[in-house]
């Protein structure tokens, strides 16, 4: 943690004092550090959690050594904007870190619920299925289940779009539509996002499974989906930056569309979901008008 005083409230009172407070942690596992550094010496395996709009800022302050022998699986869902990059491919470039020692850790897992241990799933992604299985293991518990698969690329895509999905299904509940309309929404974005995921890297895969779909439905219909959330307040007329602002977290959902769309200027890609999002948060399109519009297109 980057935050000393948020360290010594963690070792004194055992939770962590800026989110989820009512979660204790149990000391005799956990070492704290403000030292990327330090933490990077001390490990073989590396999780990455930082949100994706200060992955690149935070790795250039830090100007960390000894990454590229690390395993490293990323927790990051959104777009790497500086370079229109997703995670995976950010961090081969920058650190030199092969892809088989790259991995994804993705849901449908809302962090509120593994806190009260209700009982979730993650997939856990790396083309390395020994290096995914370890971490699955290391994971896994009475109330996390977790299963592994070698589609980064597809599944880190998916957890950047299902971001931006649930920024739409956010605009369209502010506005007034109803449940009707969320479920033509939401079919038609697992379409777009498959569409999308082949062209980029086009292997076989089930994009109906959880990874995919399950993750894109819990983002895009749960009261705790912070992107959904942003999205409902824009719907009822607050601007990104008051939404920011009273929401006092990151919603991955308004980075990612930019990247995305500047992705798909290369694959040409059919997305009428993700260029209206992204109208209604850059272009400031009336979310009315701009959802009316985008009705029309789908079927």
């Amino acid at each position: 943690m980057r935050n000393e005083k948020a360290v010594e409230h963690i070792r004194s009172y055992r939770h962590n004092p800026n989110y989820i407070q009512s979660i204790e942690f149990d000391l005799s596992k956990v070492k704290l550090s403000t030292s990327m550094q330090e933490v990077v010496d001390a490990s073989d395996y590396l999780i990455l959690a930082i949100p994706s709009a200060f992955v690149d800022p935070t790795f250039r302050e830090q100007k960390l050594a000894n990454m590229g022998g690390k395993i490293v699986f990323s927790a990051i869902k959104g777009m790497i904007n500086e370079y229109h990059s997703i995670p995976a491919r950010y961090l081969h470039k920058e650190f030199r870190i092969p892809y088989d020692s790259i991995g994804l850790i993705c849901g449908p897992c809302h962090a509120e619920e593994v806190a009260k241990e209700q009982l979730s799933y993650l997939t856990i992604a790396c083309p390395d299925r020994e290096k995914a299985e370890a971490i699955a293991s290391s994971l896994a518990c009475r109330y996390l289940k977790t299963s592994v698969s070698e589609d980064v690329f597809g599944t880190e895509i998916a957890a950047i779009l299902k971001n931006v999905y649930a920024v739409a299904a956010g605009i369209c509940h502010g506005i007034g539509y109803g449940d009707n309309f969320q479920a033509v929404l939401i079919s038609n974005a697992m379409q777009e996002m498959s569409r999308f995921i082949d062209a980029v890297h086009g292997v076989h895969r089930e994009t109906n499974s959880s990874p995919y779909l399950g993750d894109l439905l819990v983002t895009a219909y749960s009261p705790y989906s912070r992107n959904r959330t942003f999205g409902t307040m824009v719907g009822k007329g607050y601007s990104v930056k008051w939404a920011t602002i009273e929401m006092n977290m990151v919603a991955e959902g308004y980075y990612a569309v930019q990247g995305i769309r500047e992705m798909n200027k290369k694959f040409q890609v059919d997305m009428p979901i993700m260029q209206a999002v992204y109208n209604v948060l850059y272009e400031k399109i009336s979310p009315v008008v701009e959802m009316r519009i985008l009705a029309d297109k789908l079927s």
